[in-house]
């Protein structure tokens, strides 16, 4: 199971931290953050493949996002920074075991997920 936490209310510009802690071992697996915006499909943000390689799901994500992991403790993060109105979403991690390097951005890949923390950025 994965549970994710961190989310909140902050004004543009503002930065969260998000966390995502796994109650098993993830450290073989794919980990990867989804989000949904109001009226939006899910849309991926960010993963961390098998081989320890970082995607991101484009320019201004990877500009202002941070994707990273604690193996030993099972857990994944979300650094966000220069958050805007438009990040405002529910954020989703997910993990698993069998997520290739060519999919690592479609979430029928990923065989867990965690509940997901709401992300509020104010004008």
């Amino acid at each position: 199971q994965l549970q994710a936490s961190g989310g909140g209310l902050v004004q543009a510009g503002g930065s969260l931290r998000l966390t995502c802690a796994a109650s098993g071992r993830i450290s073989r697996y794919a980990v990867a953050w989804f989000r949904r915006g109001p009226g939006m499909d899910r849309q991926f943000v960010a993963a961390i493949n098998r081989s320890g390689g970082k995607i991101y799901g484009g320019d201004s994500m990877k500009e202002r996002f941070t994707i990273s992991r604690d193996s030993a403790a099972n857990t994944m993060y979300l650094q966000m920074n220069s958050l805007r109105p438009e990040d405002t979403a529910v954020y989703y991690c997910a993990a698993g075991p069998s997520v290739i390097s060519s999919n690592v951005a479609n979430p029928d890949a990923y065989a867990n997920w965690g509940q997901g923390t709401q992300v509020t950025v104010s004008s």
